[in-house]
């Protein structure tokens, strides 16, 4: 498809030819102020929850009732292993081998047992890169890591910040302050894809330069896991940690993600702070002192899973399975982000006014565009949220607005165009 048309027959039509258009019918659609379903476009925070995800929490609870501490090893998904019954889909996602990925805590938990590991600094190499929007969990995990090893955050986290008048950072200044720092940096920490301004970093440009420099690099992947194609095991990447509640919907605070590269997988001296779920499971339960890691990403994990969300998250990852992974999603998400796009620029508004900061190639994005508002932007968003279009609002001006291939339609599109061009037309 190379052009678009504004109207409703146009978006109908292109949701008729979508192979992914039954998916919709998996998800359970809030209602809007009008009784009718809204449209969500708030998946880059929470994901809609699968029809499937109440029977399968259901399910555990119904083992539990009838098995109680025997559940652990009886029924037929013993809680033992539950985490090993997400680590194929899991990996497919993240593009990694099943050693590399384990399923546990929350996401600023794991980021901070990865910096535990991956974050030694020395006399001469203690410096930390970051992009200078990154999230704030993420800010703090770093200063409160920092600190840790007695350095001041001030004098040792360099924040990459983009040039004057651009919103986003541009590849050639990340590689060249990593060429910068040289021996002096010890590791690279940057989200896959930006919150705020929906850029998708090149993380194997940026993963190759901080090797080269000597440097450990991980991502914080909560915005990319799900939304764009990743390929953690190819790119090098050293670490990786990410949420599962957004484009993977698995439900507010549920379970999180980690990567660490198989050339990890047998370095058990590798400093890590340790628990008995991540200590050798052959003899995990015989309670001996000294801990004795687990190959792989597994080896990170401290306690016992979180059944009722590891249930909730396998219901769906199934459904990100049937669609086809992937490869199936990201072909209609660059159409559904491009059909947007172009229903935005047909405002015709000035940049003094409205502005899209989200990188304009398909490769540079996910499905999320930000909307910086330079102008009347609450009343913007009280537009949307008032015609039952669900966004999300970052202060200080910015509407994100993100169309997600398995539930989110051409018409939901369109819709959100129609609303659009009312609040402009009361602009002029």
């Amino acid at each position: 498809m190379t052009s678009f048309e504004p109207t409703p027959d146009f978006a109908a039509q292109l949701d008729a030819q979508d192979p992914l258009r039954e998916f919709r019918n998996q998800f359970y659609i809030p209602l809007g102020p009008n009784g009718q379903e809204s449209v969500y476009m708030c998946g880059n925070s929470l994901g809609l929850q699968p029809r499937t995800a109440r029977a399968a929490a259901e399910r555990q609870f119904t083992n539990w009732e009838e098995m109680a501490v025997e559940g652990h090893f009886r029924g037929d998904t013993p809680w033992m292993n539950f985490h090993a019954r997400l680590t194929e889909a899991t990996a497919r996602i993240v593009g990694a081998n099943p050693l590399e990925v384990v399923v546990m805590n929350n996401l600023t938990t794991n980021l901070h047992l990865l910096l535990i590991s991956f974050y030694r600094p020395t006399i001469s190499r203690y410096k930390v890169l970051m992009e200078s929007s990154a999230f704030p969990s993420d800010q703090y995990a770093l200063e409160s890591q920092v600190r840790l090893h007695g350095l001041s955050p001030d004098n040792t986290i360099v924040e990459l910040a983009p040039r004057p008048g651009e919103h986003t950072l541009r590849t050639e200044d990340i590689v060249a302050k990593i060429n910068e720092l040289g021996g002096s940096l010890a590791t690279v920490i940057m989200g896959g894809l930006n919150y705020y301004t929906g850029q998708v970093y090149d993380m194997a440009a940026i993963t190759q330069a901080g090797h080269a420099v000597g440097a450990k690099v991980g991502f914080d992947l909560a915005h990319a896991a799900g939304n764009i194609p990743l390929h953690l095991h190819d790119w090098d990447v050293d670490f990786a940690c990410w949420c599962t509640y957004k484009y993977l919907n698995s439900g507010p605070g549920g379970v999180a993600g980690a990567f660490v590269h198989e050339r990890f997988a047998n370095q058990p001296e590798l400093l890590r702070l340790a628990g008995w779920w991540g200590h050798d499971e052959e003899e995990r339960f015989k309670m001996r002192k000294g801990f004795r890691p687990m190959r792989g990403a597994a080896g990170w994990q401290l306690s016992n899973s979180s059944i009722l969300t590891m249930a909730v998250h396998e219901a769906a990852l199934a459904v990100h399975d049937a669609a086809g992974g992937m490869a199936a999603l990201r072909r209609k998400s660059e159409l559904l982000t491009g059909y947007l796009e172009f229903l935005i620029k047909r405002l015709e508004l000035p940049e003094t006014q409205l502005e899209v900061i989200t990188p304009t190639n398909p490769a540079e994005r996910g499905c999320q565009l930000s909307l910086l508002v330079h102008q009347n932007g609450r009343e913007l968003f009280d537009h949307l949220m008032d015609a039952g279009i669900i966004g999300d609002w970052r202060e200080p001006n910015v509407i994100r607005l993100a169309p997600v291939p398995l539930y989110n339609t051409f018409q939901d599109v369109q819709r959100v165009g129609v609303v659009l061009a009312e609040w402009a037309a009361t602009q002029r």
